[in-house]
């Protein structure tokens, strides 16, 4: 039976049991007392139906508490079965929205924990803004450009950017879009990035949220990013030229050894020289060539923990130097054999520059931000850098050396740049210069 029919049925029955109170009331009190006795029926009427009612008014008190509950995002109240079967049914619907209702807040709750730690993590500076400038939300990478590391929602944009390097202020108070680049040594954006041309792009959008208009502003360094895009046009270079040269130095060589068989019963002097120049010339192209295919065909780092005794004993006899500092003693995974090419590079150029046989020095430093790894830091007291040889040292093919290649800092840069690192070089302030290399610990 439906619950409606319970109730008109109910109410019917209250009705009729109520009549015959009266009509018994009446039988023995007789018409003086006809007032008595209705209200005596009403009440038996009113009482009844109470009785009747009072498990669909329990659940519909109940409904209403979910539903205000339901208002106010709480999701955990759970509806008792009835022994009607609708008001069951009505119960068990309340209970199934209720319990998908917290398995959607649990899932948006983990998605936007998932996001923040994205965002959070990500090496993209970003804002969110209200109309007056003042910052709503920014992540960790925001917080570090800004202000050191320390949270800066709720305070104004105009504040903030006042001590940045002008080229990144006049990006942040335009409304425009696009690249631009900082003079990191010349602006002291990073001490990181002295001697180097950072490039960045600022991207904008807008939207409405809670009836207030939000801005977000978006900042991305490009520098890595161009200079690997440079990096892996030099390598296609190379790897044409190189292919080409070989494809030419081959055949001369094997005419040489032809043509000192074929005149070996001359006894020409001259023929000779002949020979061993093409020959010695030759041999120094073929490895000439070889240094530029190593660049352009590193192999990707084997890395295992490193053993800095053997390695920094294995330096000091081809290269002496100082160190200035303990070793390690976390263990660090790094490819030894080409984290010891870098060092034997980075030390060669700084007994090159002049440095006194004791003014080389090596320091290893543990860090532990943004992650586990070691900063390396090379220094000399040699007659430095200038500031154009320093913007270009970390190229392919550029040199000071009148027999250099040009390949020896771009080998380390690349070195690095593969095991997720980076190079900075900037001269000292006394005298000297100061190669550091950041190495993190990824497996």
């Amino acid at each position: 039976m439906s619950l409606r029919n319970k109730l008109v049925l109910g109410n019917l029955a209250s009705i009729l049991l109520s009549l015959l109170v009266g009509y018994g009331l009446w039988q023995w009190l007789g018409d003086d007392s006809l007032w008595v006795i209705v209200i005596v029926c009403l009440g038996v009427c009113f009482l009844l139906s109470m009785m009747l009612t009072r498990e669909l008014a329990d659940s519909l008190q109940a409904l209403e508490v979910g539903l205000l509950n339901f208002k106010d995002n709480e999701f955990s109240v759970s509806l008792p079965g009835y022994d009607d079967p609708q008001l069951s049914s009505l119960a068990n619907l309340y209970n199934q929205a209720s319990a998908k209702l917290r398995k959607e807040r649990q899932f948006i709750y983990q998605r936007e924990l998932m996001l923040d730690k994205v965002i959070q993590n990500s090496p993209n500076i970003m804002l969110l803004v209200d109309d007056n400038q003042r910052i709503i939300y920014a992540n960790d990478a925001a917080r570090h450009l800004f202000n050191q590391g320390i949270r800066i929602e709720g305070m104004l944009l105009s504040d903030l950017i006042s001590v940045l390097p002008l080229a990144l202020k006049q990006a942040l108070n335009s409304e425009h879009e696009g690249l631009f680049s900082i003079d990191a040594n010349g602006e002291g954006l990073s001490d990181d990035s002295a001697g180097e041309i950072e490039t960045w792009h600022i991207s904008r959008g807008q939207f409405n949220q809670n009836n207030q208009r939000h801005h977000l502003i978006l900042l991305k360094q490009l520098t890595k990013e161009l200079n690997r895009q440079e990096v892996a046009v030099w390598k296609k270079v190379i790897r044409i030229i190189s292919h080409e040269l070989n494809n030419s130095v081959a055949p001369i060589a094997s005419m040489v050894n032809s043509g000192r068989v074929l005149t070996k019963d001359f006894d020409n002097e001259r023929l000779a020289l002949i020979f061993d120049t093409i020959e010695n010339r030759t041999a120094h192209l073929s490895q000439f060539i070889s240094h530029y295919a190593q660049f352009a065909k590193l192999p990707l780092p084997k890395k295992s923990p490193v053993n800095w005794e053997n390695l920094m004993e294995q330096l000091a006899q081809q290269y002496p130097f100082t160190l200035t500092s303990l070793l390690p003693q976390q263990p660090i995974e790094l490819d030894s054999v080409q984290l010891e090419q870098v060092l034997i590079n980075l030390l060669k150029n700084a007994h090159e520059s002049g440095a006194a046989k004791d003014g080389v020095s090596v320091t290893l430093l543990e860090v532990t931000h943004p992650m586990l790894g070691v900063v390396i830091t090379i220094e000399d007291n040699g007659s430095g850098m200038s500031s154009e040889v320093l913007s270009q040292a970390l190229l392919p093919f550029y040199s000071t050396k009148q027999s250099g290649t040009g390949i020896g800092l771009p080998l380390c840069r690349e070195i690095v740049e593969a095991h997720g690192g980076h190079i900075t070089m900037q001269n000292r302030a006394e005298k000297g210069l100061s190669v550091k290399l950041w190495l993190p610990n990824e497996k």
